[in-house]
């Protein structure tokens, strides 16, 4: 696929680092990687491939379970909560129209 689109930079691969001694590649990939063009990031958690792939923090939950609001963890926290309160939201909405018509 990066052959395809060009020699543009920025194009690379996330790997998991226990894989690194075993990585096996071709010479034109070896070569990309050399002038820059392919990355190979090494990762060890999931979290550091978040980093590598949105280009922001991860971000590290607090005592409380709570992350920095400006993290993919804490931007996906909050989506969750948002998610939580509609369908909680729509429990009750169903549940007070089977009330009703059951008067």
């Amino acid at each position: 696929m990066c052959r395809v689109k060009g020699p543009e930079g920025g194009q690379g691969a996330v790997i998991p680092a226990s894989n690194v001694k075993h990585l096996m590649l071709r010479h034109d990939v070896v070569e990309a990687a050399t002038a820059g063009s392919f990355q190979i990031y090494a990762v060890e958690t999931i979290d550091q491939a978040m980093e590598v792939l949105t280009g922001m923090p991860a971000g590290e939950a607090d005592a409380s379970g709570a992350f920095p609001e400006d993290s993919v963890n804490g931007r996906v926290q909050a989506r969750l909560e948002e998610l939580t309160e509609l369908a909680l939201a729509f429990a009750k909405a169903k549940e007070e129209h089977h009330a009703d018509e059951s008067d």
